[in-house]
């Protein structure tokens, strides 16, 4: 406990810091390259003018969509909600890292996949035991498992004997890779393993490091737009829908999510995908107040927000609250329960909408 309480201290110290320097345009570092780590990442914050609660948003790679769309909640909600939250969001290694920063104490919000945060809750695969102080404040989008190759490269099977980039390791990236393999009756020890950012995995297929690489972000994502603008043969692989079949019955929390054609440029053909969805969390230090205001923040701002991001588009009362698989954060259950969305227990009251 002593330990969490000292690194909230440190963390709090470095939001302050950043925010009074004003760290600058949250696009402008979306397209560099990602550290992969959070402690020398790159960090967004936007200058609110109040005093409330710092919050440290721990997002993923500087060249992935978690990125971009934490440095827009900055730079969007800050100066509304900054009497209650001032938030400043760091490059990280993605989802299992934001769970144990937030555990520590090292980050207060985070953003990351919504099967890792059942891992998490439960204790099982990449979690030794259970780490439940991340708690659900909104499903933000859904997540597409992505599979970029080098040209001639059509099937999973083929990957068999090739270097694979498969993220980040320990990331939620790195999981849903397992599971794409097992559903083709592969492990790693089929493949040549190799981990690291979306940025990384792009500009070693450029250099002829790797033959692939597994890419878990919102679609389209910066560093596969920009190996599809770079005039490299690549292809994107499309699942077998034997393959789709078997990962939703084993694994509920992915769904089938196909991108049309011309998703990135050059890719003229429809790829057939799995999905999990991209969630906000917030630490149970974190105040009712500061959370309530962050959620409401997020749903009355969403045109101003969709300018900063356009995966803003997606987010929708219901969306964010289909998936619930952990506790909803106190501030964010009476949002909801304000709204209509959730009873107190959290049981959701509204349908889905219709097309």
């Amino acid at each position: 406990m002593l330990k969490k309480k000292l690194a909230l201290v440190l963390a709090m110290a470095m939001a302050a810091s950043l925010a009074l320097s004003g760290c600058g345009n949250p696009h402008a570092s979306d397209a560099g390259s990602s550290s992969g780590s959070g402690s020398g990442g790159t960090s967004t914050a936007a200058p609110s003018g109040g005093s409330g609660e710092s919050a440290v948003l721990a997002t993923g790679g500087s060249t992935g969509t978690y990125y971009g769309v934490g440095s827009g909640m900055c730079t969007v909600l800050n100066p509304i909600i900054g009497d209650v939250l001032n938030m400043t969001a760091t490059s990280t290694g993605a989802s299992k890292e934001n769970v144990q920063g937030i555990t520590d104490g090292k980050y207060q919000l985070a953003i990351l996949q919504s099967d890792v945060l059942t891992y998490a809750h439960n204790g099982e695969d990449m979690f030794e035991e259970p780490e439940t102080d991340a708690l659900w404040v909104a499903g933000l989008y859904n997540e597409t498992v992505q599979i970029t190759a080098r040209g001639g490269i059509t099937d999973v099977s083929e990957l068999a004997g090739k270097t694979v980039c498969v993220g980040d390791r320990g990331s939620g990236t790195e999981f849903n890779a397992r599971q794409v393999l097992e559903a083709y009756g592969m492990t790693y020890d089929d493949i040549n393993v190799t981990y690291g950012s979306f940025g990384d995995a792009s500009e070693q297929l450029k250099n002829g490091q790797i033959d692939a690489a597994f890419t878990v972000a919102g679609a389209p994502t910066v560093a596969i737009t920009e190996l599809a603008t770079s005039g490299m043969d690549f292809s994107m692989v499309s699942l077998t829908q034997e393959a789709v079949d078997y990962l939703t019955e084993h694994y509920p929390f992915l769904v089938q999510e196909n991108l049309p054609a011309n998703t990135y440029e050059g890719v003229d053909y429809e790829v057939t995908c799995v999905a999990v969805q991209a969630v906000l969390v917030a630490s149970d230090d974190l105040s009712e107040d500061a959370v309530y205001e962050l959620t409401k923040a997020l749903f009355e701002n969403k045109e101003e927000l969709i300018v900063g991001h356009p995966k803003f588009e997606l987010l929708t009362d219901y969306d964010a609250t289909k998936g619930i698989s952990v506790p909803v954060h106190p501030g964010a259950l009476k949002y909801y329960v304000e709204a209509g969305v959730l009873d107190e227990e959290g049981n959701l009251l509204i349908d889905a909408p219709t097309a």
